[in-house]
């Protein structure tokens, strides 16, 4: 159980160093579009390799992988969407969109973007004894941009830096109960229940891309962002086929 807590807060540790990396350098808005593209490229492939696959292999024919991938995605998309009435809707903004956001739904924003990830984390320690090491390096590869892209934008939003580290400490934090929570919770889950919970993740995952990452990466970035988006997904699917 204490593995599943460890995994989570290395995972959601490159969070904070996206977030160091933001504040010590100057990272043009192209070049960051291009690197949040590669990040979704990476997480697109360990939704389709990792969990929705895995959910299918877990369960095959009774409905729960589709079952999942819709609520998980309806889940997300509802909480999204009161996040942003509350005042997050520009949390993963490089512009600065955030200062006229609400702190407090920023922060609930954030922390519910990286849940679904860190939970299936913990889930693959329960069900393979071992964390799958291609969805680790997905998650940690996915959170660099991400960290990046949202500390650029609540550094020109007036942050401090010290609030801007104190987010990513705590939501680091978060990623490992929520790891420790895929792993205590559903220690006795039967194969259906599972597979609903790994389509549920990649659903709200892949819901989570299509709303915040990839439009922010083609606005900075341009036509460019295709390639960086098939590079990540090629290099993750290569470490999922190697794990």
């Amino acid at each position: 159980m204490a593995e599943s807590f460890a995994w989570g807060i290395l995972a959601g540790s490159s969070l904070v160093l996206g977030g160091i990396v933001a504040l010590a350098f100057s990272i043009s808005r192209r070049l960051l579009g291009v690197i949040m593209a590669f990040g979704a490229g990476v997480l697109i492939s360990a939704v389709a390799f990792e969990l929705v696959q895995e959910a299918f292999e877990t369960s095959v024919g009774d409905g729960g992988v589709a079952l999942g991938l819709f609520a998980g995605s309806g889940v997300f998309f509802l909480g999204d969407t009161l996040i942003d009435r509350l005042g997050g809707s520009g949390r993963k903004s490089s512009s600065g969109n955030q200062a006229a956001g609400s702190a407090l739904a920023i922060v609930l924003g954030i922390v519910l973007d990286g849940i679904p990830e860190s939970l299936v984390l913990g889930l693959t320690v329960l069900e393979a004894g071992a964390v799958s090491a291609a969805f680790l390096v997905a998650v940690f590869l996915s959170n660099l941009p991400e960290s990046i892209a949202a500390t650029t934008g609540l550094a020109q939003a007036g942050w401090a830096k010290n609030r801007i580290l104190g987010l990513w400490i705590l939501v680091m934090a978060v990623s490992g109960l929520a790891a420790l929570a895929g792993y205590g919770l559903l220690d006795t889950a039967s194969p259906r229940t599972i597979a609903f919970v790994l389509a549920f993740a990649g659903g709200a995952i892949l819901t989570m891309l299509a709303d915040t990452m990839m439009p922010e990466a083609f606005e900075h970035g341009g036509r460019l962002v295709g390639v960086a988006t098939t590079v990540g997904f090629a290099l993750a699917f290569a470490i999922s086929a190697l794990d």
